[in-house]
């Protein structure tokens, strides 16, 4: 199951960065769904590839052979972060999850940042705990009329072929032991 439900992370995630070019740097509150880009078929692989947003996310997914499998359906919520918002961790930290000998922690915060259905932005409320692949949970916070998890800002959503995805401008780090 967790295999299935990253698998969809990696396709949802890697559908966001061609999006995430269009999108604006600073966070802002998320766009309605109905002003959201229609579902774009374009090869994941190759969408992800040509994004300079997201090359950190995309070297996360391959340290942690997570792209092959970009086909399943879904229906998925993917937290994106991207590559600004793995600036944002200790120093050492990305280089560090990279390493052969740490992809399971690696796979453990990817897994972090997928939830196994849908929920747009209009169904995040304040206060709402969602529970993610890796068994661990987040909390929904809306403020000023910007909805974050945790501490990472929704900069702008997405649909994807198979479920949302929601682009962040913070990592989301696993808090509970996996």
């Amino acid at each position: 199951m967790i295999k299935l439900a990253t698998t969809f992370l990696v396709s949802a995630l890697l559908l966001s960065c061609k999006r995430q070019n269009e999108a604006a740097p600073a966070p802002a509150p998320a766009e309605p769904e109905s002003a959201m880009p229609p579902i774009d078929a374009t090869n994941i692989v190759s969408i992800a590839s040509h994004s300079p947003d997201h090359t950190t996310l995309v070297a996360a997914l391959r340290a942690a052979d997570y792209v092959t499998g970009v086909a399943n359906p879904g229906p998925l919520t993917v937290f994106a972060p991207t590559n600004a918002a793995f600036a944002l961790l200790p120093a050492g930290t990305v280089q560090t999850l990279l390493l052969p000998a740490n992809v399971g922690q690696l796979r453990h915060v990817l897994q972090h940042h997928v939830i196994p259905s849908v929920y747009t932005t209009t169904e995040l409320h304040d206060g709402q705990v969602l529970g993610m692949v890796d068994g661990t949970n987040v909390t929904v916070h809306v403020r000023d009329g910007h909805t974050m998890v945790n501490d990472a800002n929704i900069v702008t959503s997405i649909r994807a072929s198979n479920g949302i995805v929601h682009v962040i401008d913070h990592v989301l780090v696993p808090t509970e032991a996996h």
